[in-house]
């Protein structure tokens, strides 16, 4: 159970919310409309990050997952692992994700996504070397997205687990 308590959702910024999830609204979604603000700036944000970028699905939710598997954000995980085997990523190779960095058996791209993903999200200073893979990897533009969404999903991966959304559900 969530640390707050659920807000009832009207009004615009509720409305947009919804329209850009097909209608329903998630418990996240429900706890960020304490401060329509925020709920209104997030949903811009992750909606292009999510729907408006480049960067292939599969390279994308590879970052959120791992990021999900290294913050302990298991809401975080149970929303995006499907999409992430949606996207081709071998089912069996999901709880690679949560071993600690060795991803030893991910494809060559996934593994550098893995590495930047638990640079960024660790130790926040990427080494040069690094950098300069998934440059060549994604290009400019890929690699300020590959960027972007990881700094997103530590924000949202950070919101769940300090007010605990979806904790306790299945």
């Amino acid at each position: 159970m969530a640390r707050l308590p659920d807000v009832d959702p009207a009004g615009e910024v509720a409305e947009r919310v919804r329209a850009r999830r097909g209608g329903s609204l998630t418990p996240l979604d429900r706890m960020l409309l304490h401060s329509e603000p925020l709920a209104d700036g997030w949903n811009t944000l992750l909606g292009a990050v999510r729907s408006r970028f480049e960067l292939a699905a599969d390279l994308r939710e590879l970052a959120i997952c791992r990021i999900a598997a290294l913050n302990d954000a298991d809401y975080e995980w149970r929303a995006h692992a499907p999409l992430l085997v949606r996207a081709g990523f071998p089912e069996e190779r999901l709880e690679l994700l949560r071993a600690d960095r060795d991803v030893a058996g991910l494809r060559a791209e996934h593994a550098t996504v893995v590495a930047y993903t638990d640079a960024v999200t660790q130790d926040v200073r990427v080494p040069a070397e690094l950098f300069a893979d998934v440059r060549e990897l994604l290009g400019e533009r890929g690699t300020v997205e590959l960027t972007a969404t990881i700094a997103a999903y530590n924000m949202v991966s950070r919101f769940l687990v300090a007010l605990e959304i979806g904790e306790n559900e299945p």
